[in-house]
């Protein structure tokens, strides 16, 4: 570490084997936590590349909780947080909504970092367990279509660096590695991000990766498509510009993307959704997510095919079933 550091001093970058290694030996606690300190803070004073970032997830699921689920081919939905917005729980949704719509859902998340509610929160507050039992996961997937992966439990290496992160108190990449990680390895994702730099960060992972990706950011900073603006879309056929006309969307305003001030109310809103009575923003968002989504999983789909089976699972009550189905099996 002591050589690392040096390098990291004089601006060098780490290959992509190196920052493996590296976060090898962070995640089996090898290093002194003041070394790990300034480990991470050296990112904090320059940026991360996206081939050092490749290796920092390489590591991190080496160090996993394996997970085998018989080479299915699976879709994860998750955003990175941090854009600020606290929005009502958009991915969570689209992860139940593309599962309506026929795709293998293994949703990877955690409890909230920088708003009201996560995914995890409002999970296991309408009872879902989390577990990680392959063998639970993969019953999950068969009567559902869908399973969740709480971080948490797949991720013993993060305890060792979680006392210096919590110290620190400043962002560092351990704040974007986590839609990278998920240790179902998912061979299609659609990503929200809060920057453009993180978003270009995100295509080239992916692609070192082979992931079918789509990876969103909004102009005005939300890490989903928000359909109160421009959002930007990479996929690995290019970059695209997205809007509510060219989404056959209606615009919406920020304030109609607002979640509730805890747990319980994000999952009342969660739930109304779920179930048809969402806002005409709340369900149009849902809808625009998922196509992408879903076209992220089925690459022969449309555009408009991958919209018409969103508002389909949603509206049409398959989204719910699939939500009904999952819980039914805790």
């Amino acid at each position: 570490m002591k050589e690392i550091l040096e390098r990291l001093g004089r601006k060098e970058l780490l290959t992509q084997e190196e920052a493996r290694t590296v976060m090898h030996n962070i995640g089996t606690g090898k290093y002194d936590p003041l070394q790990v300190a300034a480990f991470l803070m050296a990112y904090v004073m320059r940026p991360v590349t996206a081939a050092e970032l490749a290796g920092f997830r390489e590591a991190l699921l080496a160090l996993a909780v394996p997970v085998d689920l018989d080479g299915m081919r699976l879709l994860d939905v998750c955003g990175t947080g941090g854009d600020g917005k606290n929005t009502f729980n958009i991915s969570t949704l689209t992860a139940f909504v593309c599962a309506g719509a026929g795709a293998l859902v293994a949703k990877h998340g955690n409890a909230a970092a920088t708003s009201a509610a996560g995914s995890s929160d409002v999970l296991q507050h309408l009872g879902y367990r989390f577990s990680n039992d392959p063998s639970k996961l993969r019953r999950e997937l068969d009567a559902a279509g869908i399973t969740y992966l709480h971080a948490p439990l797949f991720h013993p290496a993060l305890k060792e660096v979680a006392p210096v992160r919590r110290t620190l108190q400043v962002k560092t990449f351990f704040n974007i590695l986590g839609p990278m990680v998920n240790p179902a390895r998912p061979q299609a994702q659609l990503t929200g991000v809060f920057d453009r730099t993180v978003q270009e960060l995100y295509r080239g992972v992916f692609r070192k990766a082979g992931i079918d990706y789509a990876v969103v950011h909004s102009d005005d900073g939300y890490d989903e498509i928000s359909l109160t603006g421009r959002t930007r879309l990479l996929t690995p056929a290019g970059e695209e510009q997205l809007t509510p006309a060219t989404l056959t969307l209606s615009p919406h305003r920020p304030e109609e993307l607002a979640g509730g001030k805890n747990v319980e109310e994000n999952a009342r809103i969660f739930v109304n959704v779920l179930r048809g009575k969402g806002t005409p923003a709340q369900e149009e968002v849902v809808i625009a997510n998922s196509a992408v989504a879903l076209q992220a999983y089925f690459p022969a789909l449309s555009r408009d095919e991958a919209l018409q089976h969103a508002r389909d699972s949603l509206l049409g009550g398959k989204a719910l079933k699939k939500f009904e189905t999952l819980m039914n099996l805790q």
